[in-house]
């Protein structure tokens, strides 16, 4: 099947339109099931089959990188944020810890979701490339949505500006490895190839600002869900009976 020609990929395409349909049932469908009991062992069982499947793709597709003769640096150093959203869905996946849970809830969907609707991708279904990219993607927004809504590892208030800072800061840090190696992790230096969102928002500079901007604006709506509205103000306690049962203050003569 790996070898077969196929046709390149077809931005919304049958295929396309069927994988990011599929993703969305099958995060639907597990998170029901882990909601209704989160502590069983079946819910156990769904996220650590959703971490070892995330660690035998990447396996495969290094295995694929070796054996092809193109895998370098760039490929191998997990510095795309889709990248270490990966690392970051098996880690919260296998230690249900919430900090890293509330960071990969907005990478998944903001990063990794937005990967999958406009991907860097040129082979189409059936190549390997194909599975392999959306098998990734998909199962981390998976995973973002099975832990925030199936185990209740929901965000916290806050955790929109906590996870754009940290957004930021880790731009900041491999745009630094970029200049070292010149590398183009995050597409910090230049844009992907094959059409992409990023060629909505103007040339280099520019739409390194726009999807800073739009991911402030994502962050900021993912979180609304889970924003509690404000306490009822207090009741005020009944005022004192008057005494002697009269409408005032008594009043003697």
């Amino acid at each position: 099947m790996f070898s077969d020609p196929a046709p390149p990929f077809v931005l919304f395409g049958v295929a396309h339109v069927t994988v990011l349909l599929g993703t969305v049932l099958l995060a639907l469908v597990l998170a029901r099931r882990v909601r209704a009991r989160p502590s069983g062992a079946l819910a156990g069982g769904f996220r650590y089959a959703l971490a070892t499947l995330l660690l035998a793709i990447i396996g495969f597709e290094m295995a694929m990188g070796v054996a092809g003769g193109w895998l370098t640096l760039q490929n191998v150093l997990p510095l795309q944020l889709c990248d270490l959203a990966m690392l970051l869905a098996v880690y919260s996946l296998i230690r249900l810890d919430r900090r890293t849970a509330e960071l990969l809830y907005f990478w998944a969907l903001a990063g990794s979701g937005l990967a999958m609707v406009t991907p860097d991708l040129r082979q189409g279904f059936p190549r390997w490339e194909f599975l392999a990219f959306f098998g990734l993607h998909g199962l981390v927004v998976v995973a973002a949505l099975v832990l925030t809504f199936g185990f209740g590892l929901r965000p916290r208030p806050g955790s929109a500006r906590r996870a754009f800072l940290a957004t930021a800061g880790y731009a900041a840090l491999v745009g630094g490895v970029n200049a070292m190696l010149g590398t183009n992790f995050m597409f910090l230096r230049a844009r992907p190839a094959t059409p992409t969102i990023l060629d909505w928002f103007g040339p280099w500079p520019l739409y390194i600002v726009a999807a800073g901007a739009l991911a402030f604006c994502l962050f900021w709506l993912l979180a609304l869900p889970f924003r509690r509205p404000p306490a009822p103000p207090a009741a005020s306690p009944p005022a004192p009976a008057p005494p002697y049962g009269g409408a005032g203050p008594a009043t003697r003569t």
